[in-house]
């Protein structure tokens, strides 16, 4: 589990691209000071183990299966591209932004930037599978970054983002047409759940009722 709140930017060292997927090289300055082999870390929003590390070269390397380059963007990464990185949650770590599985479900992509003052308001192309989860104030997690929904439009959605978010992640050198890594919230996904089951119960009791007198 992560929290969406990015603590390095990391440079993209080499993309190898392997029979079943690929090996990812990422430079980073200070995860690698904390990690060790079979950690997880959140690269662009999605959680990678680390196969390989050389502290020397302050290298962190990722192997990454077939399946994961197909359905997010990290196929589409080539060298010195950077990457938000975050490492996975602990116990005693602050909850700044909001519970992130790390588990992409869609790829977004900017359809405009627009600067109000020193924020930059963004709207993002978005599926249905991500939208159907998406609140006004709620949160979403965009390239690994915890954000909140500022509105809702039929098949997008838009987010404010502060000059310090801006500065601390690749969403400031994001272009209109970019892709990005798109995750929904996890625990809208859990009430979905739990109110669909509970009218599957409503509805076996009623027709039960109807049953036992004869009605059906």
């Amino acid at each position: 589990m992560f929290t969406g709140i990015i603590v390095e930017l990391g440079k993209i060292h080499e993309v190898r691209k392997l029979a079943q997927g690929a090996r990812l090289k990422v430079f980073s300055k200070k995860l690698i000071d904390n990690s060790n082999i079979g950690d997880s870390i959140s690269v662009n929003g999605v959680c990678l183990t680390i196969c390989e590390m050389d502290t020397s070269k302050n290298i962190i390397s990722f192997d990454v299966s077939h399946e994961t380059l197909q359905k997010t963007t990290l196929g589409e990464l080539k060298k010195d591209e950077y990457v938000n990185l975050e490492p996975a949650l602990t116990l005693n770590t602050r909850l700044g932004g909001h519970l992130v599985s790390g588990h992409v479900e869609g790829i977004g992509k900017i359809r405009k930037i627009e600067k109000i003052g020193n924020d930059l308001k963004i709207e993002i192309e978005a599926p249905e599978e991500i939208l159907r989860y998406c609140i006004k104030k709620g949160s979403i997690t965009v390239d690994g970054i915890s954000l909140t929904i500022v509105d809702i439009l039929s098949d997008s959605f838009t987010v404010v983002v502060i000059p310090h978010t801006a500065n601390m992640t690749t969403i400031g050198l994001k272009k209109v047409g970019d892709k990005v890594n798109l995750e929904s919230d996890i625990i809208a996904k859990y009430v979905e759940k739990f109110v669909n089951q509970s009218v599957n119960v409503k509805e076996e009791r009623l027709l039960g009722k109807l049953r036992d007198y004869g009605y059906i």
